[in-house]
């Protein structure tokens, strides 16, 4: 799961440095906005996603079900602190569905 972490991490940081799309206007998260001002793709939501599918193979079902139910709240509280768009999230969600599923059939 910390490799997963990790790589998910790297991977959407790369995507941020490419894009450049600047946060929405707020005043909430000070510090992501100064340590990341860039929101293309969201992080939070691609680690989030990527965890549920990988709690998925990996078992135990009550655990992959809290994920899958924990996952779309954190993309939604992203946008609902403003510090992502929708668009952010969504791709964020995909990003991290498809990692999931890539590191599920290397681990699985």
């Amino acid at each position: 799961m910390a490799l997963a972490i990790l790589v998910t991490a790297a991977i959407v940081m790369t995507i941020k440095l490419a894009v450049k799309r600047n946060r929405p206007e707020g005043e909430w998260g000070g510090i992501y906005r100064s340590t990341d001002p860039h929101s293309f793709p969201s992080g939070h939501a691609a680690r989030a996603a990527m965890l549920a599918v990988v709690a998925i193979g990996l078992g135990p079902a009550w655990f992959a079900v809290t994920l899958i139910v924990w996952a779309p709240f954190v993309a939604l509280a992203r946008v609902s602190m403003g510090l992502h768009y929708l668009s952010d999230v969504a791709a964020g969600v995909l990003l991290g569905v498809l990692l999931g599923v890539g590191i599920g059939l290397f681990f699985w």
